[in-house]
């Protein structure tokens, strides 16, 4: 195993978001590999360390994603040369070594993301949304909270991913819905943000929002708020430009002819600024 050789790409998203669905895609291609086979909860990485605690206080769905105990950063005590060694140890004999990407997808990763970006500097996230109100459907029968509080849930964890990409050099946001209706242009999109060429993945893909009748009743806060993703109460979706966050131009604008719009991604600073002046804090 060569550790500058095989880069890592982390998949994130709160739970019940397609966090496993475009983990699939990802690792479809051949250039990628992805934890199999493994004796976890949908392969995901989070289980198979332990260097950083996942017990069953941690990444509890419906309450991880606010938790500021769980949102490591620079900061963190687990910053350090040992945790990145340790996670390597564990999670290299999953991979295969002769595939330049190996990707890791764990709902957990969203309050991760800048620890990892310090321990594996070229490394690469893509976070994918879901319609609040939508999610908190689909998590229903897992927490038992009031449906609107986790709209609000989602929609904090959501702004504090926002402030979180200010300190990433590569990262893509995509949404579910957009997944789902146009499946090869977001997976184009995807390939191109880890410059892989496309490679059609023969899954079938099916929108699983349908299975979810949600209410136009909502708080009117948090409908002001989900219009910033795009989203409308009762969940319906308006357009939604992905954010693309990478050092390199041609990638920026090879995700945006992947998705065929009109106007390149918001990726230069003064964009960002307006952006984040826009994101409750």
């Amino acid at each position: 195993m060569n550790p500058r050789k095989n880069r890592f790409v982390f998949v994130a998203g709160l739970h019940r978001t397609g966090t496993t669905l475009l983990a699939r895609i990802i690792g479809s291609h051949p250039k990628v590999s992805a934890i199999q086979a493994s004796p976890v909860p949908e392969n995901e990485g989070c289980y198979l360390q332990g260097v950083i605690p996942h017990t069953a206080l941690h990444g509890r769905p419906g309450h991880y994603a606010t938790a500021p105990e769980e949102h490591h950063t620079e900061a963190s005590a687990y910053n350090t040369l040992e945790t990145k060694n340790r996670l390597l140890a564990d999670w290299g004999p999953w991979f295969a070594p002769d595939k330049p990407w190996w990707i890791e997808k764990s709902p957990v990763n969203l309050t991760r993301m800048r620890l990892y970006q310090q321990l594996f500097p070229t490394s690469q996230f893509i976070v994918i949304l879901r319609h609040p109100q939508v999610m908190a459907a689909a998590l229903a029968k897992w927490v038992d909270r009031d449906p609107q509080e986790l709209v609000r849930y989602a929609l904090d964890a959501y702004d504090l991913m926002a402030t979180d990409l200010y300190y990433l050099h590569s990262a893509l946001v995509i949404r579910y819905e957009d997944l789902v209706a146009d499946t090869d242009a977001v997976r184009r999109a995807a390939f191109a943000f880890l410059a892989l060429e496309d490679q059609p993945t023969g899954l079938e893909i099916m929108d699983g929002n349908r299975r979810y009748r949600v209410s136009d009743d909502l708080d009117e806060e948090l409908a002001v708020r989900m219009q910033h993703w795009g989203y409308r109460t009762g969940g319906q979706c308006d357009p939604f430009e992905p954010i693309c966050r990478h050092p390199l131009r041609d990638i920026r604008e090879g995700v945006t002819r992947a998705m065929k719009l009109d106007q390149f991604i918001k990726s230069e600073p003064s964009e960002q600024k307006e952006q984040k002046a826009n994101i409750r804090q």
